[in-house]
């Protein structure tokens, strides 16, 4: 892969001639061609090289495991980044493992010491054991998706940074992950003893990479979105072009290395196109992965990345709360309120939501009556309201004051899991009252 963009200081002395049309067109024009460079066949054949026999399953400190390092180090060092390992080099040794770091810093001198990690574990179980393996053990693991396929998203995704005219405000760190499998060794080390290179940055966010690779059905997987406020909404805008459904889980567990950097209260999110039958074991290989999935996906954490990293405001505080929440705390915030039929007036637009306090700007719809205007425009249980007639929301309380006012018409946009859906509500001429 060849990267063909200009160098950051360059496109920075172009832009500044240019009128704030054009530096829009140039920015739409370098996006676009970051997420072509995003490509099935590119990621097929990262995927073909971590996943061959010849490297033997991956496990760490292995000969096959050393391997893989090499390749990936060749696959960075071609894209021209920045080594963030040990003396100068890409790696960071602990005992006979070895994470890969690459920087790409920051283009803002107020916030590029703010470091954004994005990081994809390497390494898989060998030829697999009693402990790490659902059989049969003695045969090679190749881990096509677990993970090669994150792997081959993350060097994607730092191709395409390379695209953008200027870096984001923030550094990005990019990081391949070892001794995953043998208990998130790599990433627990990394936030124990950072290299040189990195130790003076602040960690403010980090996206991990796990198994992307077997996209079913346009359905991704969203962990640690409760990790601070407004993550859901942000992860909604980065998947504008990808539109993709998203399932949000709230269960956090110690099952892959965002989990060190939760423990670290450190806003964090993965991606993961979910679990299945071939799952540490030896058929998980090459002619299951969806290459074609991997596109979107990878395409939807570069946006979500760099709107991270190019975001002027403060950095996403850390929610602790995140770590009681559960399925059923979703459940409950998300159960369908009794649809009261009341005498006298009808509601005007016959809707009911319910506030979160994790992201007050998207209530949840709980309640649609039957033949009001809601529900004839098809809003849905379970939508979250997100926009009226093309205003944001502060909250639930700003959610009612806006439609209180809106005319016989209200145009309402919604989150319905994970995609922007336009709704066109138009008011019975006969109702009154509140929402």
């Amino acid at each position: 892969m060849t990267n063909h963009a200009r160098p950051f200081h360059l496109a920075i002395a172009l832009a500044s001639l240019a009128s704030p049309l054009d530096v829009a067109a140039r920015a739409a024009e370098h996006m676009s061609a970051a997420h072509a460079s995003i490509r099935a066949a590119d990621a097929s054949r990262h995927v073909h090289a971590l996943a061959d026999d010849a490297l033997e399953g991956r496990e760490g400190g292995s000969r096959g495991g050393r391997a893989a390092g090499a390749y990936v180090v060749g696959s960075i060092e071609k894209l021209g980044l920045q080594p963030a390992g040990d003396n100068g080099t890409y790696y960071q040794n602990f005992g006979s493992l070895r994470n890969i770091l690459a920087l790409v810093p920051g283009g803002d001198p107020a916030l590029a010491h703010e470091l954004v990690v994005v990081g994809a574990h390497y390494d898989h179980v060998g030829y697999g054991n009693a402990s790490n393996s659902n059989g049969p053990t003695g045969y090679v693991h190749n881990g096509a998706d677990d993970n090669a396929s994150g792997v081959a998203g993350l060097i994607e995704i730092a191709e395409a940074l390379g695209h953008l005219p200027s870096p984001p405000r923030r550094s990005i760190l990019i990081a391949f992950w070892d001794g995953e499998e043998k208990g998130l060794l790599g990433s627990y080390h990394f936030l124990r003893v950072r290299p040189a290179a990195v130790a003076p940055f602040t960690i403010v966010f980090s996206v991990n990479l796990d198994m992307i690779g077997r996209l079913r059905g346009e359905r991704l997987e969203v962990f640690g979105a409760r990790t601070a406020a407004g993550l859901r909404m942000a992860c909604l805008e980065a998947n504008a072009a990808a539109n993709l459904e998203l399932a949000f889980d709230w269960e956090i567990t110690d099952d892959s290395d965002h989990y060190p950097f939760i423990a670290a209260r450190i806003p964090t999110v993965m991606f993961h196109t979910g679990l299945h039958d071939q799952y540490h074991r030896p058929s998980d290989d090459t002619h299951l992965v969806n290459f074609g999935g991997m596109e979107p996906v990878a395409r939807l954490a570069f946006d979500f990345v760099t709107a991270v990293a190019a975001d002027p405001r403060p950095p996403r505080a850390f929610r602790p709360e995140c770590r009681g929440e559960s399925a059923a705390t979703r459940r409950s915030l998300e159960a369908p309120a009794v649809d009261v039929v009341a005498a006298g007036p009808r509601p005007r637009w016959g809707v009911g939501t319910r506030g979160d306090r994790c992201e007050p700007e998207a209530p949840v719809v709980v309640r649609v009556a039957a033949g009001s205007p809601m529900a004839r425009a098809g809003l849905m249980l379970g939508d979250r309201i997100v926009a009226i007639d093309g205003q944001p929301l502060a909250d639930q309380q700003d959610m009612l004051a806006k439609l209180a006012a809106a005319a016989d018409r209200a145009t309402v946009d919604v989150d319905r899991k994970g995609r922007r859906v336009r709704l066109e509500a138009t008011a019975d001429a006969a109702a009154v009252g509140q929402p």
